[in-house]
């Protein structure tokens, strides 16, 4: 048996359009005052393998079970790609997701230069 990656933490991404970006904002935003973790960009593109529009939270391992559980209460139907932070990229992505709502397709050509 192989020995387990460390997870050093957890990503959430929030994926909404312009339709629902105020909706993805306030989402983001409730998380980061009620877990005080660290929120990046809100974009207005897809951004790397990302297919929608997204915001990245990023979760420490010790706070992912209450944060998942939050996020699938209060997502109001935005969906939420949720994977490890291994530094295994193309495995994190692609074999360790979390989908709350559908789940997307991924671009992952990237992780594979």
């Amino acid at each position: 048996m192989s020995e387990m990656p460390v997870i050093r933490s957890y990503h959430a991404h929030v994926y909404y359009d312009a339709d629902s970006f105020e909706q993805a904002r306030e989402l983001c935003e409730g998380a980061v005052a009620i877990f005080g973790i660290p929120m990046g960009r809100m974009h207005q593109k897809p951004v790397g393998p990302h297919p929608d529009w997204s915001c990245q939270l990023t979760v420490a391992t010790s706070l992912i079970g209450e944060v998942i559980g939050w996020l699938t209460l209060n997502r109001k139907g935005l969906n939420v790609f949720v994977h490890p932070d291994t530094g295994d990229d193309l495995r994190d992505h692609r074999d360790r997701a979390i989908w709350l709502g559908e789940d997307r397709p991924l671009k992952l050509d990237q992780f594979y230069r």
